[in-house]
């Protein structure tokens, strides 16, 4: 009796009362959850995020339902577990919140539906300004228009294509004049148009309504497999066409700027007090606006891992509320009898948590600011009531929110990236041997400053640590010494320029801010010196081709694991975090990547870089092919590498074997040429559909296959082939579309050897 009693005593809460290995599993899994069982709260945005994730990894909406039943039957599994115990309760919430999760951002998706312009076209855009985006270092200005509903022209079901395909309905047009339909053309309720900054009408302001000739053109996918997916973006912000606008711009009724019109006038009066870079620094700092920054200075911020100082996200919010309570606290405590009367902190609390919300609504209330400021409320919260501000459980119910009203903001880099660094400075500074390195001590000046240098030096090398594999995953390179260059530049930000530029704005109000500016300006100066001298120093930049999706999300499993338990068990997520690690770095760039249209390719060089197609191709298809290499600097010609020949419309090259053959022109080649030039060749690459009779060794990546698989990168030793579109099925693949008419009469024009193309080909 005495051994049974003392054995029950031992058991966990939940009374295991099972026998054999499995048993005993279960018991030691118990033991482990109680002893972190404060941390198991942590898990559930981990958990809700799961799902969202598995929506995006996942084709279709027969995988969705999948996996909401796996999910279902893990929950009631853990239902049923003996005992109802601690590991059978987590088990059953972890599984409905993943359940919760893929429901939430299957919901968001087909809640934010709205038709996509089905092809390029030159339309008459009309309806109402939403949204006002200078970009002064580019002299355009984007706009974001409402467009006017008509309700009479063709759209295309989900599925259809955006070139093939039939209409849902039958062609009823407006008016029997092509011409006139042209112009009262129906287009999706929002689109984005860029214009030259002298096109703009003076005094145009948000909810104006507008009439302008643009050419628009549907929102882009992956150029290439690991590309910046800007179709998936823009349908959750319901943008369903994207292009430029034309002069002239009729003002139909003017319009009211609201807090669009302070912000712009905000940007103005600080653009006009400094100049250059240095201007558009300062304003991004208070309204968000980082169209004045010229793009060689954006992107050595970039490069050397102070880009995060330009969206106002923690930092910034933190500043402005910091200052906030300290100037509301000092004003309030030279009255005495207030101070004795009114807990002053929590006034403090109230005002910084206004002066949070006030610059969340200046700054245009983008996501990364929202969540800021959602984690800064949360923090007065806490402190109003006199617990714990800054922990892991704050930052996991930030998370929480953030994923329970924007699920799709898990995707995207800015959410990874803010809530990364944060987890990592708290979850490291949590833990008891760092805790101890940093306690307060009665030291000398010289011992305590070296202590606070070196708390900054190893919070930099977390954070940086926690945030290259975001990094690399998304935009293909991290700067390496960012972790040296935040020790400067966060302090130099928070407490020297942000002060300075609001006491700056303040003294404007009875013209005597010009000092504070010039010091803004030489604080400004000294900022983007730094950015430049680390971006240009050797091996500054890491570069890395597109890594897998299951590497990833092992290095995030791990890094999750690491950051949250507390016992020795954590040591355990250095297994995936190593692996996932691993198998990107072993993962061989690829040796020939395709564009989406055919127009651009980069094939590897014997040196290890990438050359392009078309020597002529813009900027940003030189980044995303080079990103898409993992190579750093210029895309020389492909016309000059060794082992290519190439004419005026056509391009053979040799590599590793393998014979690639590109057109280059838009002119037709001859028939005979092009199929004897298909017939020896392993790979034929063209932008326009090739006949019948081209028949390459291996891969024929013309108009219509491109068209399906989208970009391609091809491994040629290995003969992997990677497609940006695989066979997904989510609404932004799969869009309803709605077409504009066509114009009367096609275009044609005559070849270079005497062939008539047309010129919408």
């Amino acid at each position: 009796m005495a051994s049974t009693a003392a054995s029950a005593s031992s058991m966990p809460s939940g009374r295991l009362q099972t026998a054999g290995p499995g048993g005993r599993w279960l018991i030691r899994i118990e033991h482990r959850l109680e002893a972190e069982r404060a941390q198991l709260p942590l898990w559930m945005p981990v958990a809700l995020g799961g799902g969202i994730a598995a929506w995006f990894a996942l084709p279709d909406a027969r995988g969705w339902a999948a996996f909401l039943c796996a999910a279902l039957a893990v929950a009631l599994a853990g239902m049923v577990l003996p005992g109802h115990t601690r590991i059978g309760r987590a088990v059953g919430v972890g599984a409905l919140l993943a359940m919760l999760g893929c429901m939430l951002i299957w919901w968001r998706a087909e809640r934010v539906a709205a038709p996509v312009l089905a092809r390029p076209a030159v339309v008459r855009v009309t309806g109402r300004v939403e949204r006002i985006e200078p970009l002064p270092a580019r002299e355009l200005v984007r706009l974001t228009i409402m467009t006017d509903p008509v309700a009479s022209l063709p759209r295309r079901s989900p599925g259809s294509g955006r070139e093939g395909g039939s209409a849902t309905g039958d062609v009823s047009r407006l008016d029997s004049d092509p011409r006139q339909n042209r112009q009262a053309a129906a287009l999706p309720p929002r689109v984005r148009v860029n214009l030259a900054v002298p096109d703009l009408p003076a005094g145009l302001a948000t909810s104006a309504r507008i009439a302008l000739q643009a050419r628009l053109m549907p929102p882009a996918s992956a150029a290439v497999p690991g590309a910046y997916d800007f179709a998936r973006v823009a349908w959750f912000q319901r943008i369903g066409a994207t292009g430029r606008g034309f002069a002239p711009v009729e003002v139909v009724a003017p319009g009211d700027p609201g807090n669009a019109g302070l912000r712009t006038r905000l940007t103005g009066h600080i653009v006009s007090r400094l100049s250059g870079s240095e201007a558009g620094i300062a304003a991004a700092f208070v309204t968000g606006d980082r169209g004045s920054i010229a793009e060689d200075d954006a992107e050595a911020m970039r490069r050397s891992g102070l880009a995060h100082l330009l969206s106002i996200s923690g930092l910034h919010v933190t500043a402005v509320v910091v200052a906030t309570m300290t100037v509301v606290l000092k004003l309030l405590a030279m009255f005495p009898p207030l101070a004795l009367r009114v807990r002053l902190p929590v006034v403090a609390a109230g005002a910084g948590a206004c002066a949070a919300v006030g610059y969340t609504w200046l700054s245009g209330a983008d996501v990364p600011t929202v969540r800021s400021c959602i984690a800064a409320l949360l923090v007065l919260a806490a402190l109003s009531i006199g617990r714990e501000a800054i922990t892991l459980r704050m930052i996991a119910t930030g998370a929480f929110l953030v994923l329970l009203v924007l699920p799709e903001s898990l995707a995207g880099p800015s959410f990874q990236l803010s809530f990364a660094a944060v987890t990592a400075i708290v979850a490291l500074h949590e833990h008891p041997r760092v805790r101890g390195w940093f306690l307060k001590r009665d030291e000398g000046t010289a011992r305590r400053m070296a202590r606070g240098l070196m708390s900054l030096l190893l919070t930099g090398a977390v954070v940086e640590a926690a945030l290259m594999p975001i990094g690399l995953y998304h935009f293909h390179k991290a700067g390496l010494y960012g972790a040296l260059a935040n020790i400067v530049a966060i302090p130099l930000t928070t407490f020297v320029t942000m002060p300075l530029e609001g006491l700056a704005l303040t003294l404007d109000a009875v013209g005597l801010g010009a000092p504070a500016w010039w010091a803004v300006e030489r604080s400004l100066s000294l900022l983007l010196w730094l950015a430049r001298s680390v971006a240009a120093a050797p091996g500054s930049v890491a570069a890395l081709p597109a890594m897998p999706d299951g590497a990833f999300a092992a290095m995030v499993a791990g890094g999750l694991w690491i950051a949250l338990w507390r016992t020795p068990m954590r040591r355990w997520g250095a297994l995936p975090l190593i692996a996932g690690a691993v198998w990107a770095l072993m993962t061989p760039a690829p040796d020939l990547l395709v564009t989406g249209d055919g127009r651009h390719l980069a094939l590897r060089t014997v040196d290890g870089g990438m050359a392009i197609l078309r020597d002529r191709a813009g900027d940003y298809v030189r980044s995303v092919l080079g990103e898409g290499g993992g190579v750093e600097g210029e895309l020389p010609p492909l016309e000059d590498q060794p082992g290519v020949a190439c004419s005026p419309d056509l391009c053979v090259a040799r590599r590793d074997g393998r014979t690639i053959v590109a057109t280059r022109s838009g002119y037709p080649v001859p028939w005979n040429e092009l199929v004897a030039a298909c017939a020896k060749a392993d790979i034929v690459v063209s932008d326009r559909r090739l006949p019948d009779g081209c028949r390459p060794r291996w891969l024929k990546l013309d108009r219509a296959m491109l068209a399906t698989t989208g970009g391609v990168a091809v491994s040629l030793r290995s003969g992997r082939v990677v497609t940006a579109k695989r066979g997904g099925r989510h609404p932004w693949e799969v869009p309803e579309t709605i077409a504009p008419p066509r114009p009367p009469y096609r275009e044609r024009r005559v070849g270079r050897n005497g062939g008539v193309s047309d010129a919408a080909r």
